[in-house]
């Protein structure tokens, strides 16, 4: 398997991080990750971040913060996630108001629009990371390609969140080689269950501690729970192959919810089965 590079999404490890960034930094390091994907910095500065980076080693992938809504708030997210060192950016997530089948859709893809043309003009790329809510039909196709569809490919890319894919229905490999060329990161997330009536985004909690009920011995009866990556229902050696065949240069490791488990063992779990198919 040709060799890509394994990032992580600190946000995974968000308690860790907010106590002592530098130390799960250092970790994520020692367990051999290449890079890390932002969704903060937890008070730090730009300059602080770039000398924990610069100790550690790991390069600063990307950065997931709100869609700004002015000039100015686009400015300061470029010249802050430039200084650290982002080849990237990504749009992270779309509240109900300005999701794909609302009003404020149209809205929505003329900001990623602007965004995207003022991230270019700075040498970073603007991506899309997605969940499954763009999976509703918009004039016969799913409301995220037709985001893509309606924002030129040099001003953004995807992030393919797989997780997301395989749980609105599709094939996360299939849908990763539709946008080769277009994918310079995938977003490898692993769980187990199956679509229910309660949203998966309540499981989430801040604590970690958050555990759904309806545990069974056949995965395919729980609720839904998030694993490490390798440890659920994805067919992550698909994935990952069509990854590296669509042009990916990194899959970033991502795990919203860790249960009982400690997230930094939970990240040694997903780099080491990665590691273990040829990663």
């Amino acid at each position: 398997m040709k060799k890509a590079m394994i990032g992580y999404q600190v946000y995974s490890a968000r308690e860790e991080a907010a106590k002592d960034l530098k130390g799960v930094l250092k970790k994520l390091a020692e367990l051999g990750y290449d890079g890390v994907e932002f969704a903060g910095f937890y008070g730090h500065g730009a300059d602080e971040v770039k000398a924990m980076l610069e100790e550690t080693g790991l390069k600063a992938i990307s950065g997931h913060q709100a869609l700004p809504e002015t000039i100015d708030e686009m400015f300061a997210q470029i010249a802050f996630y430039k200084k650290i060192g982002c080849e990237f950016l990504a749009v992270p997530y779309l509240d109900e108001a300005h999701r794909p089948g609302s009003d404020g859709f149209g809205k929505t893809i003329g900001d990623i629009y602007r965004f995207g043309r003022l991230c270019r003009e700075a040498g970073i790329q603007l991506l899309y990371h997605n969940h499954d809510f763009e999976f509703v039909k918009i004039s016969g196709e799913y409301g995220l390609d037709f985001l893509y569809h309606a924002v030129p490919e040099d001003i953004l890319k995807t992030e393919l969140d797989v997780c997301w894919v395989k749980y609105a229905g599709e094939d996360p490999a299939a849908f990763v080689r539709k946008y080769t060329g277009r994918a310079p990161i995938v977003h490898l997330k692993d769980y187990v269950g199956k679509k229910g009536e309660k949203s998966p985004y309540a499981l989430i909690s801040k604590d970690g501690s958050g555990k759904d009920d309806g545990a069974a011995a056949d995965p395919n009866d729980i609720a839904f729970e998030f694993r490490p990556v390798g440890y659920g229902c994805q067919d992550v050696p698909s994935v990952v192959e069509a990854g590296l065949a669509a042009g990916a240069g990194w899959f970033i490791v991502e795990q919203d919810q860790w249960y009982d488990r400690h997230p930094l063992e939970a990240a040694k779990m997903s780099i080491d089965y990665l590691r273990s198919i040829g990663l």
